[in-house]
This record gives structure tokens, sequence and C-alpha cells, in this order.
């Protein structure tokens, strides 16, 4: 199909006073008849380079996964759930080109496909995509702490109670106050935008690549590689709910390449690069998320990892480079940054977008006069250092996110079924073959498995409780609030008073 202009996607009331008050609201940031824009100055491979957040990402569950399942589990699980990754992410590929000016990723297209149907799933997939990719910032800054003293301060064992009363409300330790500290930094270096940073990008995503050919090369090479560490843990009825979890939990890792789509209106060519960026993210985790669960178990050994699943790897330098560890981890630290800066830009974005769009209230949907989310980012700041104090645990913060990011992806993929029925004469100039209707449908009603089995079955992975899970409700349930007081509150006030 040609690449025909895009028409203007059907509008509604609550769009066109969101567009209003954008405008209106923006202030000092800009004039309303020519607001501050997000730049047009991203290539296909700075995408790309962005994705490599995933393969920084396995950093984090990566131990977990091979303590439980064992090492032929995890790689299986790793692989299954990379593969339902990349068919979603060619689904994606169709929809980034169709709402090229979109900064909402694919909470925007679960928006769009279902408008019609069920207005609320705007802000409910929004808040839902918007709150994991946030708080990548907590998981990631806690692990770093927890490197951080396992290398270079492993005496540094001290923790101060945080309490009012009698009411426990949490535990600072060192890797905890390191992780906030680097919290606050990234805020700081973000809030310069995103055009800017990238170099940090490209610099932490070249260190990323250390570790991994040290980690993937090395072992095999060493002659301490053995296939006797490895072993298969999930057996009969048991082992297809234990599989279905950690699906569970490994889904932001996954299906989290989709971030190159957010940036979809800040490459100079929407079209071609969001594409390319799209699917080079996804071949190139894929290889990863199988070569790196292969090659650590068979050389560190599952039951060494599962001992210290977060902090493991620092011995494994240690053996394989010996004096060059601490290098090492300088590298493995600059590719948690990576993850980090990543999920600061998309997570901002993304709520910037729900305020422009009417999917919250209006005051995050602004940018500052360098064109920067600023308020997005505060709030980001915010959620974070509180995330992290409260639940501390990596994996237990992943799996709080992981109810709405799953949530998300269903009705994103779904909303591309949808969107094929509703809107059939709308450009499209990346057009899937019709069998990806019946997939997408396929792929909806496998995640829908998995987010019921999963959500309800924290305690298999051992980490995640009710608390999580209470957590991730709320977070959902205040998302629909704002959206119910923007549409009922703000959006009719702001309108009455254009009428006056």
């Amino acid at each position: 199909m040609s690449a025909a202009p895009r028409p203007a996607a059907p509008g509604s009331t609550a769009a066109t006073s969101a567009t209003s008050a954008s405008a209106s609201a923006t202030g000092s940031a800009g004039s309303a008849a020519n607001p501050p824009a997000l730049a047009k100055k991203m290539r296909w491979y700075d995408g790309f380079a962005m994705s490599l957040t995933m393969p920084a990402a396995l950093i984090a569950s990566l131990g977990a996964s091979i303590g439980g399942l064992g090492a032929w589990g995890a790689i299986a699980l790793w692989a299954g759930s990379m593969v339902l990754a990349t068919i979603a992410n060619w689904i994606y590929t169709e929809l980034a080109a169709m709402f090229p000016e979109s900064s909402g990723g694919i909470a925007h297209y679960a928006t769009e496909g279902w408008k019609k149907r069920a207005p609320f799933v705007g802000p409910l997939a929004s808040i839902g995509y918007w709150f994991p990719w946030t708080t990548a910032l907590s998981v990631y800054a806690g692990i770093i702490g927890s490197l951080v003293q396992a290398q270079w301060f492993p005496g540094q064992d001290w923790s101060v109670n945080l309490d009012i009363g009698s009411w426990h409300i949490a535990e600072l330790s060192f890797p905890i106050v390191v992780g906030l500290a680097v919290i606050v930094l990234l805020f700081g270096a973000a809030m310069f935008g995103l055009h800017v940073a990238m170099w940090v990008v490209y610099v932490t995503g070249g260190m990323l690549l250390v570790p991994l050919a040290v980690f993937i090369v090395l072992p095999f090479a060493s002659g301490d590689w053995s296939a006797s560490n490895l072993h298969w843990n999930l057996h009969g009825a048991a082992g297809i709910r234990e599989s279905l979890v950690w699906l569970y939990v490994m889904a932001w890792t996954s299906f989290g390449v989709e971030v190159c789509a957010t940036f979809a209106p800040e490459y100079k060519d929407t079209v071609k690069d969001t594409s390319r960026a799209l699917r080079a993210g996804v071949l190139f985790s894929l290889g990863v998320f199988i070569l790196l669960p292969l090659a650590l178990a068979g050389y560190v050994g599952e039951d060494t990892i599962a001992l210290d699943p977060t902090t493991f790897y620092v011995g494994a330098f240690n053996d394989l480079v010996g004096g060059a560890a601490d290098l090492m981890v300088v590298f493995l630290i600059a590719s948690l940054l990576l993850i980090m800066i990543t999920g600061l830009a998309d997570g901002s974005r993304v709520l910037y977008n729900m305020g422009k769009e009417g999917t919250t209230i209006k005051q995050v949907g602004v940018l500052n006069k360098r064109g920067v989310p600023a308020r997005a980012l505060l709030i980001a700041l915010v959620v974070n250092m509180v995330i992290l104090i409260a639940l501390q645990t990596p994996l237990a913060i992943i799996v709080t996110g992981n109810l709405g990011y799953i949530l998300t992806h269903i009705l994103a993929i779904s909303g591309f079924a949808m969107l094929r029925k509703d809107r059939p004469d709308m450009a499209r100039p990346i057009r899937l073959p019709n069998f990806f209707v019946p997939l997408a449908w396929l792929l909806a009603a496998f995640l829908t498995v998995v987010l019921v089995v999963g959500a309800t079955g924290f305690s298999i992975t051992g980490y995640g409780g009710y608390k999580e899970l209470g957590v991730a409700c709320g977070v959902l349930v205040v998302g629909v609030a704002l959206w119910l007081y923007r549409t009922r509150v703000q959006d009719p006030r702001d309108a009455a008073a254009e009428t006056r």
C-alpha cells in the first residue's frame, strides 16, 4: 500500500479539549500558537541503542529464573518469551506507522483500537504501561547499589529502620542509599533532553557489549563450561503453572523492545526508522536471551547462581577476567544506567502524551522551553524514590509493574485487530499480511492466561505477594480516576471558559 498522508484519526470532545488545554497550559514554555515539540533528531540506530536496555534488563531476573527453573527451563522460557515478543513487535510496526506523531507507544495503540467500544481502556493501558517503564529506575538503581556494595564496599552492611511509632515503614541500607543517589543524578541529566543525552546512551550501550561478550564467549572458551550444570526443573501440571508465572515475570524484560515505537515522533523518518529499530532490537535480544543463560549457567552452576541471584555476576567476573573485574563491574553498572535512562525517557513521554491526549490530568501534558516533559520527569523521580524504599527487591518491583504492562500488550495487540475492522481505509504505510489478525487474537488470548495465572501466583517465584498485587491494582485504579477527573471536571471547565 502506498504511503499516503495519514488522515487525522476520528476526534472526540476529550481529545479536542485536551489539545487546546495543553496549548494554553504551556505558558512560559511556549506560545499557544507555537508550543514546544519533541525534536525529530533520532535515527533507527538510536532506537536500537535504546532497545539494548532489554539484554541489560535480563541481569535483574536471569539469576532468579535459573535458580527456580533450572538452566534448561530458564533458557526455554526466555527464548519462548522473546519469540512471543518478536510477534508482538512485528504487529507494532504497522501501528507505529499508522500513528507516527504519537509518543504514547503501545498504550496509544490500545487507546485507538478500543476507543469506540471502551473509552476507559485509554487511561487503563496508559497508566499500566507508564508504571513499569518508569519504575525501571528503582529496579536497577537497587541492583547498582548491590553491585557497588559487593565489589567495593562489602563491609557496608548497615541498615536504618524508618518507623513511625510502632509502625515500620521501610529500611534504609547502603545499596538503597546508593540507588537513591543514582535516581536523583539521572533525573538531573534527563532535564536537559533526550537528544542531548544520546551520547550517554551510545557510551553505556557500547559498554554493555563488553560484559555481554565476556559472559557469552569466555565461559565456553575457559574449558570449565559443562552441560552437566544444566537441569530442567519443570515437571507435570505444576511445571505448566510455574512456566506461566515465570512468563509473567519475564514479560517486561522481553516485550520491552517495543520501547523503539515510543520515540516514533522523534525519528527523522518515522516509518522506516521505527520499523528498522523494532526489528533489529527483537532479533538481537533473541540471540542474547538464549546464549547468556546457556553460557553462565554452564560455567557458574545453578546452585551458585541460586544462592546469590543478583550479584553472582561479580564472582563470575573475578573468575573470568581476574584483575579486570573492577572494570567489568563498571561496564555492567553502565549498562544498567542505559536501562534507567531509557525507562525515564520512555515513561516521561508516555505520561506527557497522556496529559496531551486527555487520558490524565492536563498539567502533565506540558513541555518546558527545551521541549522536555519536566513535570512528568518530576513525578517519575518521586515515584521511584518511594517504590525503591517501599519494595526494595528488584523482582518484587518488576512483578508489581507487570500486571499493567501485560494488560497493555493485550489491549494493544487486540486493538490492532479491531483497527483492521473499524478503520480499513486508514493509511497503513506498513501493512502486515492478513494472517496477522487471527495471530493477534491468539497472542492476546495467551497473554490473558499468563496475566491471570501470573497475577495470582507471585508466591511460586518467591517474589511478591498481596502487597505487590495491591500496589499494581491501586496504580490502575488511580489512573482511571485521574481520567475521570480530566473528562468530568477539567475538560468541561475549560470548554465553559472558552465560551465566555
